[in-house]
């Protein structure tokens, strides 16, 4: 399986680089992954398409502002980092900019010396590891310090940084949105809640992977960085009762996805758990968790447009795409939606 398969022409245009003014408004390509059938709606038609009995499972992680602009404190050299998942202990997994001028040893400083980073570890890709000094709250001082990271796609200044953000976002520690989840307001998860849809909450943490295009030429070769991970017992309680009666589980987002489809590869059930996954999901991939799924455009040749391939099958997804390119869909994070059922 070719890397290459996974390609399609996408004019710049296309790529949204601000959200629209209602979250809801976006539009939304109704995929029947069996006929591949499209409909074309909007994200607020999602009422019509769930229905009493449904599990609908949502990412509630939390974008951190992440990136970080400061200098080297020998050379007063500036310096980029992006914080991408804490490993223990105020210690961070980051990417660097300039990388090759970071060594172990390496300190850095932002905000004037309000926060410290001295580098411990020399990782592959640019990945270094630091420790970080402070003192108080670190997800106070980066709200003082840091951006948002907002995909190298995007060009446009954020105005309102919770647009980058879920409106159930909770668990801090994301080094980027569930960009599935943005499309959600609290008014269409209520009324969704009214109408008996059951609403639960996973944690994924989302990390590297989303920064780093397939660059090998055989899928099946590409390895996944790990992300941490969190299901707590009540919404397991939920999901295996629904298994049992025959009831819809559906994802909200590739993320989602993948903690569903890890835990019940791992224990052949929902159960409370947490920890790190580095689950790949591509074409041949067995779904055993998800019902149903509601997502985003991805990026040629990426892990998610492969995982999207594998639910609703590639000639599916394929063609939905250019219909979606000749329909001027908004594409990637701040885009439009797909729903496969």
């Amino acid at each position: 399986m070719k890397t290459d398969d996974f390609d399609y022409e996408l004019p710049e245009s296309l790529i949204a680089q601000i959200p629209l003014k209602q979250r809801d408004y976006s539009k939304m390509m109704v995929l029947d992954k069996k006929s591949g059938e499209i409909l074309h709606k909007y994200f607020y038609n999602i009422l019509d398409e769930l229905k009493s009995g449904d599990v609908l499972v949502l990412n509630n992680t939390q974008v951190i502002p992440a990136r970080l602009y400061g200098v080297k404190e020998e050379t007063k050299a500036m310096v980029e980092l992006l914080l991408l998942k804490e490993k223990e202990n105020d210690t961070w997994e980051c990417l660097a900019k300039p990388a090759k001028r970071i060594k172990v040893g390496t300190e850095l400083s932002f905000g004037n010396g309000i926060l410290k980073a001295v580098c411990t570890k020399i990782g592959e890709e640019g990945i270094r590891i630091f420790k970080l000094q402070y003192e108080g709250i670190l997800y106070e001082l980066l709200d003082s310090l840091g951006e948002m990271p907002l995909p190298p796609y995007i060009h446009e200044k954020l105005e309102n940084k919770d647009r980058y953000q879920t409106v159930y976002a909770k668990n801090a520690g994301s080094a980027a949105a569930p960009t599935a989840g943005l499309h959600f307001t609290k008014e269409l998860l209520d009324k969704l809640y009214e109408k008996g849809v059951q609403i639960q909450y996973v944690t994924l943490h989302v990390g590297l992977g989303t920064f780093r295009p397939v660059t090998v030429e055989d899928v099946t070769t590409h390895k996944m960085h790990s992300e941490f991970y969190q299901m707590d017992a009540d919404v397991a309680k939920v999901l295996n009762q629904a298994k049992q009666e025959g009831r819809r589980i559906i994802a909200v987002g590739t993320t989602t996805t993948r903690v569903l489809e890890t835990i019940i590869k791992s224990y052949h059930t929902f159960q409370a758990c947490s920890g790190w996954t580095d689950i790949f999901i591509y074409p041949g991939y067995s779904f055993e968790a998800i019902d149903a799924l509601i997502t985003n455009f991805h990026l040629p040749k990426s892990t998610l447009l492969m995982l999207v391939s594998a639910f609703a099958g590639k000639e599916h997804i394929m063609h939905a795409y250019h219909e979606a390119v000749a329909q001027k869909y908004r594409f990637f994070s701040f885009g439009d939606s797909m729903f496969i059922k």
